[in-house]
């Protein structure tokens, strides 16, 4: 048994225990967390990569998530400028669908819900013959604009958990939680190493479930804890195809069904489309897009862009599962996107604090107000500290991603621009990690493809517990997409020989 004893241990690696993790750990409080498969292997890799206030979401009438989501929009501008970014949004006007006054309405409310705001305002704009209608079919002449955000979604989970690490917690990757108890004034918790099935005992004075589309199905593990609140599980599925048009905006579709859909610019040679809301009923593990989705998603996109979308131009596409508290409502994208907490304080010395739902965009809030709840059980807990300061490599120098970029540019001039430029969006200013000691291009290693050199595949083992080749291609970056299969398969390869070497 660990002779530690944990102030609060997290069950789950997403986006809202990582985030609880690093709040937590910076209010003084010693933490754990354990993760059974990859961070972000889940739903919070599976987002559509937007940091946004949620437009759709002011027809539901979900004003309090809105104004929320808009002021962290803000807030998460600053602390990671690396890997969040403004984008403007271009929205073809359909009077059948939505008519005009109503979308001013909303975009205006949008503008100024959230209070002082960074980014360009909403506006109308002529789609004829401007740079806002480029790629779109010529009978839309009229459309609107208005502001949001990229964001790289799993690295935002790793960044909160490196930062939850330089607190001091204790982070467990890819250990299982096969039982919780309650024993005395600790909770006991049973780990299993996923791959060797080796078992540890962990104890903590708290215990948090953010095991998101697993968060009802961890209660079986929970010892004399009664079933939670039900989940309704909506998957949500995307497709990338090669780039659908040349300019820096997204398009924001609507479609018949009153479903929108967005075509962002993904990953400096595609686009990215989805997303879809589809009731869900399987394993959340084993989630994946459906070719009926595939139609609905291409249908949509071409009823826009000028050049159709076809299944047969789709390179990749993924699927998540959305774990949304049950409110009752029949249709999946009415279903709200609100969290949800649920605090079972049995002898009021060992806390259980469940989490139902949660979007990417209000994680750090959803943090707050989590350790809120938890704050009558740890008196001597510290205050709010995350809406200041970076979260790893975001200490950019006024948040200007290219004046850094140009600097990288002339220190590193044996390193390629395109891939400074790649390795600084996804580490920003630890990139000098990254490079550390190079001093010609032979030093980055192996090239397996796009963007990607061995230099960084050991720094993403060695710092971010990236371990299988999945974990490197598809999260910790994408440069997945822009290899060949014999890349991809020598990665995997190179990944093997490093952990062997580890190990030996």
């Amino acid at each position: 048994m660990a002779d530690e004893i944990f102030d609060l241990f997290i069950i789950g690696g997403g986006i809202n225990g990582a985030g609880i993790a690093c709040d937590a750990s910076g209010r003084g409080l010693k933490v754990g967390l354990a993760e059974m498969g990859d961070f972000a292997g889940a739903t919070s890799s599976s987002s559509t990569k937007l940091i946004h206030g949620g437009l759709r979401y002011l027809e539901y009438y979900e004003f309090r998530l809105v104004r929320e989501a808009l002021a962290e929009r803000e807030v998460l501008l600053r602390k990671a400028p690396h890997i969040i970014w403004p984008l403007r949004f271009v929205l073809p006007h359909e009077p059948h669908l939505r008519p005009s006054w109503m979308i001013r309405i909303g975009l205006f409310l949008y503008d100024h819900i959230g209070g002082r705001m960074s980014l360009p305002k909403s506006e109308g704009v002529s789609l004829e013959g401007s740079e806002w209608g480029v790629g779109l079919k010529p009978r839309y002449k009229k459309g609107f604009v208005y502001s949001d955000c990229w964001v790289d979604d799993a690295r935002l989970v790793v960044l909160n958990l490196m930062l939850a690490r330089d607190k001091g917690a204790k982070i467990f990757a890819r250990q299982r939680v096969t039982s919780a108890k309650r024993v005395g004034e600790l909770w006991q918790i049973e780990l299993e190493d996923v791959a060797s099935g080796a078992k540890t005992t962990q104890r903590a004075r708290g215990l948090v479930n953010a095991a998101g589309p697993w968060v009802r199905q961890l209660f079986g593990h929970l010892q004399d804890v009664k079933p939670g609140n039900n989940v309704r599980l909506v998957k949500g599925s995307h497709i990338v195809v090669p780039r659908q048009h040349p300019g820096k905006h997204a398009f924001i579709l609507q479609n018949k069904d009153n479903r929108i859909v967005f075509v962002i610019p993904y990953e400096r040679d595609f686009s990215l489309i989805g997303t879809t809301d589809v009731p869900y009923q399987g394993e959340p593990r084993d989630v994946k897009i459906t070719p009926e989705e595939v139609d609905y998603l291409c249908a949509i996109a071409s009823d826009y862009l000028a050049a159709p979308v076809t299944p047969q131009d789709v390179v990749w596409s993924y699927s998540g599962v959305r774990p949304l508290y049950d409110d009752g409502s029949d249709n999946p994208s009415a279903v709200t996107r609100d969290y949800v907490f649920e605090l079972d304080q049995h002898d009021s010395k060992t806390p259980l604090l469940s989490i139902y739902g949660g979007k990417i965009t209000t994680y750090r809030e959803l943090a707050d107000r989590a350790l809120d709840k938890l704050k009558p059980f740890y008196p001597a807990m510290g205050p709010s500290w995350t809406a200041k300061g970076p979260l790893p490599g975001g200490d950019i120098p006024g948040g200007d991603f290219e004046r850094f970029l140009a600097e990288l540019v002339t220190r590193h001039r044996s390193v390629p621009p395109d891939l400074l430029r790649a390795l600084a969006r996804r580490h920003g200013s630890n990139i000098e990690r990254v490079l550390a000691g190079v001093g010609a291009a032979a030093d980055l290693g192996q090239h397996f493809g796009g963007q990607l050199y061995a230099r960084e595949v050991e720094y993403l083992m060695r710092e971010e517990w990236a371990v299988e080749a999945q974990d490197v291609l598809y999260r910790r970056t994408k440069e997945g997409l822009h290899m060949t299969q014999a890349g991809r398969q020598a990665v995997a390869e190179f990944m093997v020989t490093r952990r062997r070497n580890n190990l030996a």
